[in-house]
């Protein structure tokens, strides 16, 4: 069984925390990160093997692992929860290339009957609290501006920056069968191009809106984000282990004789 108080104690709340709450301790407390996909482990969605890893292992996932172990402790406080699939849009010029729906985020229902966006897990950037589901206004979260608007049937999440609104990723509003989830899920974890396997992004978040990822999806990169500036650090490959254990608190990897991450 999920054990709630376990996750509780891991991101720093108890049972009366509002979802606010939860959201803002859940992504400022687990690290982004697919590096499992990256050095060849297994990605199970099970609400067992997911606390093993997150929560007693002290590792990180990425948007299926976060959102649906997020999803499980919500489910045992009482929300009402469903899983939706996206595409995500970051880095992709208006009309280019389409992608996989291998983003996940959460339609949740309060106590009161409220609809609420939840995402914990999109390494770009996470809204760090919830957002009202479906389009709207603008809301600003830790310094950061989002909003939702439609597009051809589509919702899309945006991030205000300082050019303009740019796309996050776009998604139904119908929530898709579980099977879905668990095929996209593993073309994320396995496939050869996607980008988990072949390279990494690592990312933590800070109440106060300041963010750090480290990414080699391109240039090797260490950037630290705040909603008035981006800081990118170019950073040698031998460095990552000792970033990883010292800066996003994931201990336990290497590098093996071709410089390509691999567990300890």
């Amino acid at each position: 069984m999920f054990d709630l108080d376990r996750y509780l104690e891991r991101i720093g709340v108890d049972r009366d925390a509002t979802l606010a709450e939860l959201q803002r301790a859940h992504t400022t407390s687990i690290t982004f990160e697919g590096l499992s996909a990256h050095v060849g482990e297994p990605v199970p969605l099970d609400a067992d093997a997911l606390a093993a890893k997150l929560v007693d292992g002290g590792r990180g996932g990425y948007c299926f692992e976060q959102n649906l172990l997020f999803a499980a402790a919500l489910e045992a406080l009482g929300y009402g929860v469903s899983p939706h699939l996206a595409r995500v849009r970051l880095g992709v010029a208006p009309g280019g290339q389409v992608r996989g729906r291998t983003h996940l985020l959460l339609h949740v229902i309060d106590e009161q009957g409220e609809h609420w966006h939840v995402d914990v897990g999109f390494g770009g950037g996470t809204p760090i609290e919830p957002l009202p589901w479906g389009p709207g206004g603008e809301h600003e979260l830790a310094g950061w501006r989002f909003r939702v608007v439609e597009d051809a049937g589509l919702w899309v999440l945006q991030l205000r920056e300082a050019d303009g609104w740019g796309d996050l990723y776009a998604f139904e509003p119908q929530p898709p069968p579980m099977i879905d989830v668990e095929m996209n899920n593993w073309w994320t974890a396995t496939h050869p191009e996607s980008p988990f396997v072949t390279g990494f992004l690592i990312s933590r978040q800070w109440p106060d809106g300041r963010r750090l990822i480290l990414s080699d999806f391109g240039e090797l990169m260490l950037t630290e984000r705040t909603p008035e500036r981006t800081s990118p650090l170019r950073v040698e490959r031998e460095q990552v282990p000792e970033l990883l254990a010292e800066r996003f608190e994931l201990r336990g990897f290497e590098l093996d004789g071709n410089g390509r991450l691999v567990r300890r």
